[in-house]
């Protein structure tokens, strides 16, 4: 008789991967990410523990939205602050800050509790083709 094996923190074994951003399109990179992220690309997937993997995303200042989105998706945040309402569209993002429309996108797929606040330290959005974690000899992960 087999006897089912608790996948933790201590045991679960997370890899690095790398993704190459240019030309992709935003929201299935994003939803790829995500998952991969939470560990749901793993037989061993338990939805209580941060067992996901590391992804470095290099070139997120070339990633594609489809149709108009580029001038019509908006972006809202608030300070808190009466009146204090930001619409920002997703171009004008881009230009503020390339990898902002990524990490929001990636965020947006991930549960918004303490366990999603520790698998969205593992992602590393770069907005040029360079990144620093040469060290850790990450995989290519290819976007289909």
């Amino acid at each position: 008789m087999r006897q089912t094996t608790i996948v933790n923190k201590e045991n679960s074994n997370k890899k690095w991967f790398v993704v190459d951003a240019e030309n992709q399109v935003l929201g299935r990179l994003a939803s790829l990410v995500a998952s991969v992220l939470r560990g749901k690309t793993k037989p061993t997937f338990t939805p209580n523990a941060d067992m996901g993997d590391n992804v470095i995303i290099i070139n997120a200042e070339k990633v594609k939205l489809t149709g108009k989105k580029e001038k019509n998706k908006v972006y809202y945040s608030h300070s808190g602050y009466p009146g204090g309402l930001k619409a920002r569209t997703a171009e004008k993002l881009r230009e503020e800050k390339p990898t902002a429309l990524l990490e929001k996108a990636i965020s947006g797929m991930i549960p918004h509790t303490k366990l999603g606040n520790q698998q969205r330290k593992n992602l590393y959005v770069y907005a040029g083709p360079e990144h620093k974690h040469q060290a850790q000899n990450p995989e290519r992960l290819e976007v289909k």
